[in-house]
């Protein structure tokens, strides 16, 4: 399978709707089919999402965009990432940011994520275990925050470690379909924007889901 001529392809899919080049540039850099079991990588240019193993998912690549756009990053930020999974959001965050902290509850995830993520040459990422406290306080605060899974609510953790100004996306709603929320933390009042209806794993932990 021609991979460039799919990634090519998908990019221009993507530029209906996405608007930050940046965004689409890094995209079209990045080879997702290292990111998807071998069975799927025919599909991994496929506007959809993909199982990776552990009843987890690699996001659609419409959303990975999506909310990559809205974290507004700048060369140099620090960025915090639940959700490891596959590695492929997070070698994208790599990619627009300076240093990226991102989080995964599963081992299996997050040693075949820091073994991609290597073999690729990605010296600005920290791949974590998670651990009780959501998130990953000890390196906050962050100027932006990515969660890849679904929360009941905006995590008041999640905000304590964000900077001023800081950007959080997150999925919102029930276990099985959110809306993509984008807060920015003001002073006086956080600011709150809804991004359009999502549909993510949910996030399990304190302040969010139980596992089942």
């Amino acid at each position: 399978m021609d991979f460039e001529a799919a990634r090519a392809s998908l990019i221009e899919h993507l530029r209906r709707e996405i608007r930050d080049e940046r965004v689409l540039g890094v995209m079209e850099r990045i080879p997702r089919e290292r990111f998807v079991p071998s069975e799927s990588r025919y599909q991994a240019y496929e506007d959809r999402p993909l199982p990776i193993g552990e009843g987890q998912t690699i996001s659609q690549p419409f959303i990975v965009a999506l909310m990559t756009q809205e974290m507004e990053l700048v060369a140099g930020q620090r960025v915090l990432e639940l959700g490891t999974g596959s590695g492929y959001q997070v070698a994208v965050l790599a990619e627009l940011a300076g240093h990226v902290v991102s989080v995964e509850r599963l081992p299996k995830l997050a040693h075949r994520a820091r073994q991609i993520l290597d073999e690729l040459g990605y010296t600005n990422i920290e791949i974590h275990l998670a651990e009780k406290a959501m998130g990953w306080p000890a390196a906050a605060p962050y100027e932006a925050i990515m969660v890849t899974a679904g929360a009941p609510k905006i995590p008041q953790e999640l905000l304590d470690q964000l900077a001023m100004g800081g950007r959080l996306v997150i999925p919102v709603g029930s276990r099985y379909e959110q809306e993509l929320v984008k807060v920015t933390k003001r002073q006086d009042r956080d600011l709150v924007e809804k991004l359009g209806a999502c549909r993510f794993v949910p996030l399990i932990g304190d302040g969010a889901w139980e596992e089942e």
